[in-house]
């Protein structure tokens, strides 16, 4: 690095079991970020440059002077994507173990992750890539979601061309060339879906050790799902004829390994109708058979392992005895959240009321570009940890200087379990510094120095690997035992691994029978989802 420029080449890891080496577009964005125009590389108090020891006790000051004047419910957190799960870990355990707090607005969430709780027990994606290499059927029924993971895409194309899986495709063609495609009109994919399941049930295909041993049914589920489902009734709701209908039936109906893709842009409905298909039809838990979900937000999984999202406490636990007791006693919390938060437009409006009055923002997030733009003109104090030296011009209240991606050593978890090591590359210029690392400081700054003591990544790491683990019935498969006492030289060295094994083999899931729900019928599986 000489001055301001920074040379950065970047390539493939070819031993890397999520790519295999291949790059996808990010890589352009990595490459833009040697440059270190634009970059905010010092604190800034109401638009003056100030020391990160300044900085700090600013924010500690002004965080404590709100929760002692409205209480813990008067603070609130937005999490961008880009962040590492030790950024997450922190900011989450500092939330809601210590403000009180679990007004978290992370836009990047979606869904899914709220489905597979309500069917499986726990928000965890069953799927490996390796599943899609072991399939005889591909069904992606939602090919948008698809798109926006080239790689995944690459090697769904690469199973079709090696190896002669059979692509069945749902929707308008986006480019994606499928030996069946159904070009169902928009907002019609969980009708046919349903559908489908209806046709199961009728035509003998459940696999009805499997239901009976590990899936509990709601009420009069089939007689509640036949109606508007009979085959030229879902032809109309899609615009396509009966006997393409028929068609996809009979092309799903004898494949033993099915792995479904859909992303967050299909909606609920959708994910609750592709999860009851497996389910009934026992397509899980098995190679080359599973549903596939697809993630938005860039290492999103990782804060979802963390719970740093409004309705989970941490490591996938909730708000309920024993698990808000169990979390408090191992973080050492001081005043620990007691139910879910507020996140998107009632958060907005529980700060427009002056219920909520502060703001921290971390991690990039152009999508919530909008929302922070209203947030900020509410809130009295805005804390915002950013890279980028324009929002400078923006009213925010403080602004501390982050990592940017390149600068970042940590973890990340891809969306199907697979861990892996962030490592910096180039030292952090100026006075950037990682978002745990100024979430840590302010914490210590506050009097929590204790249950903050974190000195590098690996000690982040180590804690949420205990975590995972702590009074850890064996019901919740998130648990990293196996990594809670792992060595800082380890630590570093760290390669791929995913966590949860084959989640579900033998139908065991992590609901309190261990049996998994089937969703109720599309259109009202908003409402059951918590």
């Amino acid at each position: 690095m000489t001055g301001a420029q920074r040379d950065l080449r970047i390539e493939g890891d070819k031993a890397h079991p999520a790519n295999a080496g291949r790059l996808c577009e990010g890589a352009d964005a990595l490459t833009a970020m040697a440059e270190l125009d634009g970059r905010l590389l010092h604190p800034l108090i109401e638009g003056r440059q100030a020391s990160w020891d300044k900085a700090i006790a600013q924010v500690a000051r002004r965080l404590a002077a709100v929760q002692a004047r409205h209480g813990p419910g008067s603070v609130a957190l937005h999490v961008g994507g880009g962040l590492l799960t030790e950024d997450y870990y922190v900011a989450n355990k500092l939330m809601k173990g210590f403000l009180g707090s679990a007004h978290i607005h992370a836009p990047w969430r979606g869904a899914i992750g709220g489905v597979q709780r309500a069917a499986y027990g726990e928000d965890v994606m069953p799927a490996a890539l390796e599943d899609i290499d072991r399939a005889d059927i591909i069904l992606i029924v939602d090919p948008a979601s698809l798109l926006g993971h080239p790689l995944l895409l690459e090697r769904v194309r690469d199973a079709r061309a090696t190896r002669g899986t059979r692509l069945v495709m749902l929707g308008a063609d986006e480019g994606i060339e499928a030996d069946l495609q159904l070009p169902v009109r928009g907002g019609s994919v969980a009708r046919l879906l349903a559908g489908w399941l209806l046709h199961i049930i009728d035509s003998g295909l459940i696999d009805t050790d499997f239901v009976a041993a590990h899936v509990t049914l709601p009420d009069r589920f089939r007689e509640r799902l036949a109606p508007g489902h009979d085959l030229w009734s879902v032809a109309r709701a899609c615009g396509i004829e009966p006997g393409e209908v028929r068609d996809f039936y009979d092309a799903m109906g004898p494949v033993d390994r099915l792995v479904t893709m859909f992303g967050e842009t299909a909606g609920a409905d959708v994910a609750a109708a592709a999860i009851n298909v497996h389910l009934l039809t026992g397509r899980i838990g098995r190679p080359g058979a599973s549903p596939f979900a697809l993630p938005s937000g860039s290492n999103g999984m990782g804060a979802r392992e963390v719970s740093c999202h409004v309705d989970e406490l941490a490591a996938h636990g909730d708000f309920a005895e024993p698990m808000r007791a169990s979390v408090a006693r191992f973080w050492g919390a001081r005043q620990l959240a007691e139910r879910p938060g507020l996140e998107d437009d009632a958060l907005l409006d529980a700060m427009r009321d002056g219920h909520v009055r502060a703001l921290w923002s971390i991690g990039a997030d152009d999508g919530a570009a909008d929302w922070l733009r209203a947030a900020r003109a509410v809130v009295p104090l805005s804390i915002r940890s950013t890279d980028r030296v324009e929002e400078a011009e923006e009213d925010w209240t403080i602004l501390l200087p982050s990592a940017a991606w390149i600068e970042k050593d940590g973890t990340v978890t891809g969306l199907d379990r697979l861990v892996s090591r962030q490592r910096r590359v180039f030292d952090l210029p100026g006075e950037a510094r990682p978002d745990w690392w100024m979430l840590t400081r302010v914490a210590q700054a506050m009097g929590w120095g204790d249950a903050f003591h974190y000195e590098q990544p690996a000690d982040i790491y180590r804690e949420h690997g205990r975590l995972t683990a702590y009074r850890n019935d064996c019901r919740r498969l998130l648990n990293l035992r196996r990594h809670a006492p792992i060595s800082n030289p380890a630590y570093a060295e760290l390669t791929p691994w995913r966590w949860g094994e084959v989640p579900f083999d033998g139908g065991r899931f992590a609901t309190s029978d261990g049996r998994a729900r089937l969703l109720p019928i599309a259109g009202q599986a908003e409402a059951a989802i918590p």
